[in-house]
Parts: structure tokens; C-alpha cells; sequence
């Protein structure tokens, strides 16, 4: 079966590319070079119809006002991938990357859906155990990056090594991706998700997550959707994998409000890290509602959805830091913050935090502005967003 992706957007790819390998066919990226066989490519017909260019004059667009100050172009809930980034970036190179992305995405769906998960395919350097499907995502997700032309480097949690994907540096991306987060649970039938941020330029260290220019989320659960933030545009936005196989525009969030819902990860630290054992009967005691899946990206989409909520992943003397800088908090931390949203390693944004290797790691928490608050002041004894006496609204 093909496992190539196809990206159609104006000025992408000629007609007649097409594709030749199959799936039982995993290449190392070590092997992506303008040489390679991956030049030709076939748009894959278990989605369906490829994503169609529209023309200009069937775009849609509102004005919303801000503050009686100024007005500016608010995208419509209904409309397909193509026509909100038309709207919300006028750089055609990210429109053409977040739509080649996002044909990998429902690729990586219908995989994720048939894959068979009854045994460990290989281990990947940091030696975390892999299932086949973890690379099959992989090479799906550094294939649609070639084949944009606008990638200059990707990097990915499975290849944590910089990969050229032939794009120019002047006007070009570096994508850092984590291909399937939640891959041990892909047998269990969780909900799992592909993670990735999009800097500009040629540098993946050394730049911090505010730098990134885009975020993005690929949920694989009951629904399949597509959530994305563009910095400088507002609102967090979720599309939807309809049935064929185009995304369509199904929510907005601008606003993480307060509510009694939390997500705690990496609860092993509370044996030793007393105050995180604190923050925990908090919120056991007021009676706040568990939602956890053992899944970083359900866990942070659901406060996106449900614009409420905290999700905290903390450390201890016994219990390291897991969670990757580059791969999963900084893009998750755009995607929260541009929802309206605060995120925090304890003392700071962890968007102001600077990536200096690619295997960084940190604690992290994301919710509201008073659920941050709380977490910086129970783990530390006190908050640089304190501003108002605290209180929550369940």
C-alpha cells in the first residue's frame, strides 16, 4: 500500500509527480538527499479527493473588532485548511509547509487506525522503545517536509539529528516533530498525536519557543483533527478530518478560562518533591475532576477544547525530566498561549526558555492564568503572573 503523502497547493508540485514505494519500505532520513528516490510522488487514494485550490473570490472573512482600536480578519468556522491559512499568513511558504503537514497528518491517521501493535519494532537513541508505526509517521513526516521545498532542516524526537530537506535558508523553516506521542498506547486504542513546531530560518538551537513562527497538533482519537496556531495570528484553531479527506475549520479557542479539571503527569515525583505532592492534594481536596490519559497530547488538547484546566508534568531528585524542549513543550507552549492560555516551567513562559541542545528537557505546566499562579506559587513560593488574589470557578 502507497505510503507516500501528496501536497496540493498552488505552486507546490507539478502535476505528474507519483510515488513508487511501499509501505514495507522504511528509509533512514539519513538517506533524504536530491539524489534520492523520493523525488516522484502519488497523491493516496484511501482519503479520497486530494485538498483542491480555491479560488480567491470563494474565500470568507469577518471583521472582528479589538477594542473599538482596530479590526482584523477572523477566520470562519467551516472553512477548509486552504482558505483560513490563506487568511491568516501572507507567507506563502508556511501556507505550503502546514498544508503538506497536514497531508502527512491523515496519512498517519488511517495508519494509526490499521496498525497492528503486538510487538516493539525497534529502540530509538534516547532508548525509548518504538512500534513499527512510530517510524512509518517518521519517514511519512520528513517526506511531506521535502517535498515542500520551503524545509531547510527537520529534526525529529525518533532522528534527533538535523536532516536537510533541500529548502532555502532565506525565506525557509526548520520543523522539529515528535512523529507519535503516545506510541506505548497505540495498542490499548488511546488517543495519540503528532507534535510539531516551525522556526524560521536554518537554526533549531539557540532559539527559544517564542521564535517559532507556527505550532501544530495531530490528534488521532474517535475524530481525527488538526490543531494549529500561527504566531501573530489570534486563536488556537482546530480542524476536523472530514470523511473526504479534506480538514475543515471546526473551532476556535481565544480563551483558557478558570475550572476544576487537571492533568498530572509524572506523579512518581511526589514521592520525593513535596511540594508537587502538595499541588496534587489541592486539588484532590477541592475537588477538582482527573483527566489523564497517559497521553501528552489528549491531555493538553482537552484544556484547548474545553478551555479550562491544568496539565503539569514536574520533576523530582528520583524522577527526571522526560519531556523534550524542542519536540513537545515549546510547540504545545505556542499552541496554549496563542489559545489564551499560560504555560510555565515553575518560574517562566516556556516559551521564554532557550533551546541550547536538541535533547533539552524541562518540567512544564499549561493552563489558565490562575492555575499557573498556583503551580508557581506551591513550587515555589511565588508568581511572576501574580497580580489579583487567586480563586477558582469550577
Amino acid at each position: 500500500m502507497e505510503t507516500s503523502i501528496a501536497c496540493y497547493s498552488r505552486g507546490i508540485l507539478p502535476p505528474s509527480v507519483s510515488s513508487q514505494r511501499s509501505s514495507s519500505t522504511l528509509v533512514s532520513p539519513s538517506s533524504f538527499s536530491s539524489s534520492s528516490s523520493f523525488k516522484r510522488l502519488k497523491s493516496s487514494s484511501i482519503f479520497g479527493d486530494s485538498l483542491r485550490v480555491l479560488p480567491k473570490s470563494q474565500l470568507k472573512s469577518t471583521k472582528a473588532k479589538s477594542n473599538g482600536a482596530s479590526s482584523v480578519t477572523k477566520c470562519e468556522i467551516g472553512q477548509s485548511l486552504e482558505e483560513f491559512l490563506a487568511q491568516a499568513t501572507p507567507d506563502k511558504g508556511l501556507r505550503t509547509l502546514l498544508m503538506c503537514m497536514g497531508e502527512a497528518l491523515r496519512t498517519i491517521a488511517f495508519k494509526v487506525r490499521t496498525a497492528s501493535c503486538g510487538g516493539t519494532a525497534c529502540v530509538n537513541s534516547f532508548g525509548d522503545e518504538q512500534l513499527a508505526v512510530d517510524m512509518l509517521a517518521d519517514k511519512l513526516l520528513f517526506e511531506a517536509l521535502q517535498y515542500s521545498h520551503v524545509c531547510k532542516y527537520a529534526c525529529s524526537e525518533e532522528v534527533p539529528e538535523l536532516q536537510d530537506m533541500g529548502g532555502p535558508v532565506e525565506g525557509g523553516f526548520s520543523v522539529a516533530f515528535d512523529p507519535l506521542d503516545g506510541s506505548s498506547i497505540v495498542d490499548t486504542n488511546f488517543t495519540v498525536g503528532t507534535i510539531f513546531g516551525v522556526w524560521p530560518g536554518d537554526k533549531l538551537t539557540g532559539v527559544t519557543g517564542g521564535d517559532q513562527v507556527a505550532a501544530a497538533m495531530g490528534i488521532y482519537g474517535p475524530r481525527t483533527t488538526y490543531v494549529l496556531a500561527i504566531k501573530g495570528f489570534p486563536g488556537t484553531h482546530e480542524f476536523l478530518l472530514l470523511d473526504e479527506g479534506k480538514w475543515q475549520h471546526v473551532k476556535e479557542t481565544t480563551e483558557i478560562a478558570e475550572g476544576k479539571m487537571f492533568s498530572p503527569g509524572n506523579l512518581r515525583a511526589t514521592f520525593d518533591n513535596s511540594e508537587y505532592n502538595t499541588l496534587i492534594d489541592y486539588y484532590v481536596k477541592e475537588k477538582y475532576t482527573l483527566r489523564y490519559t497517559g497521553g501528552m497530547v489528549p491531555d493538553v488538547n482537552q484544556i484547548i477544547v474545553k478551555e479550562k484546566g491544568i496539565f503539569t508534568n514536574v520533576t523530582s531528585p528520583t524522577a527526571k525530566a522526560k519531556l523534550r524542549l524542542l519536540f513537545e513543550v515549546a510547540p504545545l507552549g505556542l499552541l496554549i498561549e496563542n489559545a489564551g492560555g499560560f504555560s510555565s516551567d515553575g518560574y517562566k513562559s516556556v516559551l521564554d526558555k532557550t533551546i541550547v541542545n536538541l535533547d533539552d528537557r524541562t518540567q512544564v505546566a499549561y493552563g489558565s492564568k490562575n492555575e499557573i499562579i498556583r503551580f508557581e506559587e506551591t513550587l515555589y513560593g511565588s508568581s511572576r503572573l501574580k497580580t489579583a488574589p487567586i480563586g477558582v470557578t469550577a
